[in-house]
């Protein structure tokens, strides 16, 4: 059993949010903080579904459009478009990630009879980003695995955008400070 399935066995509490149609649920202990979505700095080369960077109380955090990684209809940015902010693992330590969401539904309290394994085939998300499903009426939300849902090396790539990122903006604000700092003197 991974660490992800025993996760899965031990917690029983999921954010349930919409992507396109789809209904998806994380781990609730994975959940950080869901934000209103603003404003979200692109990155240039980046893919399709790394829609950028925000700024979260002085933290860029890279953000990313499941919808489009996993090939689903994409809505446009309404009311009830959120950023959830996740934690995941890269390189053994904790990331924090936006994921944008078309509206968040609610928690769900799941027993292990709730969840049903994930089939070979039926969704168009890739296998490995999910934990199971779980049945919605006539449809199942998605249990997705925050840890999978980016590969290492995507994660490493958003990671280095993200570092850079945070270094252009501290040589700016330094270049600011002292551009403050000479306007001052030249003042006195």
């Amino acid at each position: 059993m991974t660490v992800a399935e025993k996760e899965l066995r031990e917690q029983k509490h999921y954010l349930t949010f919409l992507l396109g149609d789809e209904e998806c649920a994380v781990n609730i202990l994975k959940v950080k903080e869901i934000i209103e979505y603003d404003t979200v700095t692109a990155v240039p080369k980046a893919p399709r579904w790394a829609r950028g960077m925000i700024n979260l109380r002085g933290a860029v955090v890279p953000v990313v459009d499941l919808a489009a990684k996993f090939g689903l209809e994409q809505k446009p940015v309404s009311k009830t478009t959120c950023i959830v902010i996740v934690e995941t693992r890269f390189e053994d330590q904790d990331v924090m990630m936006g994921v944008i969401a078309d509206a968040v539904s609610q928690v769900l309290e799941l027993s292990e009879e709730d969840i049903r394994p994930v089939p070979d085939f039926g969704t168009r998300v890739k296998i490995d980003y999910l934990l199971g499903l779980v049945q919605f009426g006539r449809k199942f939300a998605l249990l997705l695995d925050v840890d999978k849902v980016l590969t290492t090396d995507e994660l490493y790539g958003l990671s280095e955008v993200s570092a850079y990122t945070e270094s252009a903006a501290a040589k700016e604000s330094a270049g600011a400070d002292r551009v403050e700092r000479a306007s001052a003197e030249r003042q006195t």
